[in-house]
């Protein structure tokens, strides 16, 4: 057995039967594979909002799945629900600060995907760096809030005599540089929101990389 475990709280097989007495429901084994099914869902850190039908699975199946499912919704060639003239209807930002391209994935009060295409045209690579092109990590997160900014601004009334300020920035990490050619998506999870101040939690993965990630504090003031 492995450590920690006993007859209590594990089931053991053998060949005459079950060891140390009955199973504790009919359906036992059915409740292990779905349990097992469950967990490994759960890493995938988002809620599924689907009806599973399983067939013999497995811990493999399982992972297998949630890859698959993962893939899709970073799919950076998806067809966007609000495209770049949609988005200036709502961001006051505009070039070169403006860095959100598309959103591909909205849920009202929940959570945002959106796509910015990073090509070797932005001005900020004629300084940094020369001969090495590296996005400021600050424009990232930056990028990051606009998202964040779309998916607050869903949850007020007038949005068009509104803006977004952010208050802070919480567990900022870059985890990979982002150069020329790269798309990222950016997920952003509404946590919070309360007399017009909000927290959101976002990450920006480039082909399925997490390249940076932060938990964001903001508010909705007057234009």
């Amino acid at each position: 057995m492995a450590l920690g475990a006993s007859l209590d709280n594990t089931v053991v097989l053998a060949q005459d039967g079950v060891m140390g007495g009955e199973l504790r429901f009919p359906n036992e084994f059915l409740r292990h594979k779905v349990g097992d099914l469950v967990g490994d869902l759960a890493l995938l850190g988002a809620r599924i909002e689907a009806r599973i039908v399983a067939e013999r699975p497995s811990h493999a199946g399982n992972i297998q799945l949630a890859r698959a499912l993962q893939a899709h919704a970073r799919d950076t060639n998806r067809e966007a629900i609000v495209d770049t003239a949609k988005i200036m209807q709502y961001l006051p930002h505009r070039y070169p600060m403006l860095l959100v391209d598309r959103i591909t994935e909205h849920e009202a009060g929940k959570r945002i995907v959106g796509i910015k295409n990073v090509t070797i045209n932005e001005p900020f690579f004629q300084g940094h760096y020369p001969g090495h092109p590296v996005m400021p990590g600050v424009l990232i997160i930056e990028a990051m809030a606009q998202v964040g900014g779309l998916l607050l601004m869903e949850e007020v009334e007038k949005d068009e005599d509104k803006v977004v300020y952010f208050m802070s920035l919480d567990r900022v990490k870059w985890r990979k540089p982002v150069t020329p050619g790269d798309t990222i998506v950016f997920e952003l999870e509404l946590l919070q929101f309360r007399r017009q101040v909000c927290k959101l939690k976002g990450q920006g993965f480039v082909e399925g990389k997490l390249v940076a990630e932060a938990e964001m504090m903001a508010t909705i003031v007057d234009r």
